[in-house]
């Protein structure tokens, strides 16, 4: 079996993540079990931009240093979620970009495109103005570990300024996951993605997060 290297990309990989107010004992353990880590990984920070829609919780949208990624959810296996990339652009993005890939991924109508390529601010605008999508403002401070040749992480997370905490462990081996989940004492903790978090935390839908 390929050993998983953390920040490669490999085939289709599983993942168990979850969000709530705080994992520290779970944390604690995945710390403790993890084998050590590239330094690169040891603690990284980001600022994103999430495109949610009310329409849709398949297509996962973000934008990070001026490029947008797109993922699409495939299918869940025991309760583990796999997706793969949809897309990756680059701003200022095209009007075929946005008409074939971008507004169809969101699933809703299309707004009026009249310039052949946009800029970020335009395009946010154009996210603004439709009100079932809201573009979410995401820091991102996370701690990389290894855990059973699983990818883990634990994150804390400012979504529109809201602090809530993030744990994860993926994978494309479902078992390794599995024995990582019983391992760090997350079994029974619910499986949330960051579009269902974000939609949680900013109300598009009425749930709370895992351990609230």
């Amino acid at each position: 079996m390929a050993e998983l290297k953390i920040g490669e990309q490999s085939k289709p990989r599983f993942e168990f993540r979850s969000f709530g107010q705080c994992f520290c004992e779970q944390h604690k353990r995945m710390a403790r079990l993890s084998v050590p880590v590239p330094e690169k990984v040891w603690e990284r920070e980001s600022d994103e931009i999430y495109i949610i829609s009310a329409k849709n919780d398949i297509n996962n949208t973000k934008i990070r240093n001026g490029k947008m990624d797109i993922k699409t959810y495939v299918q869940t296996v025991d309760g583990l979620e796999q997706w793969n990339p949809l897309m990756k652009g680059e701003f200022p993005i095209s009007k075929e970009v946005l008409e074939k890939e971008v507004f169809p991924a969101f699933m809703v109508e299309m707004p009026e495109l009249t310039k052949d390529t946009y800029t970020y601010e335009e395009f946010i605008a154009m996210v603004k103005a439709c009100p079932d999508l809201a573009a979410v403002r995401v820091h991102k401070q996370r701690f990389g570990y290894m855990v059973n040749n699983t990818i883990c992480e634990v994150g804390n997370v400012l979504i529109n300024g809201a602090k809530v905490v993030t744990i994860n462990s993926e994978s494309t081996e479902i078992e390794d996951i599995k024995k990582t989940i019983a391992d760090c004492g997350l079994e029974g903790v619910e499986n949330i993605n960051y579009l269902q978090a974000i939609k949680r935390v900013i109300g598009m839908i009425d749930k709370p997060l895992a351990n609230e």
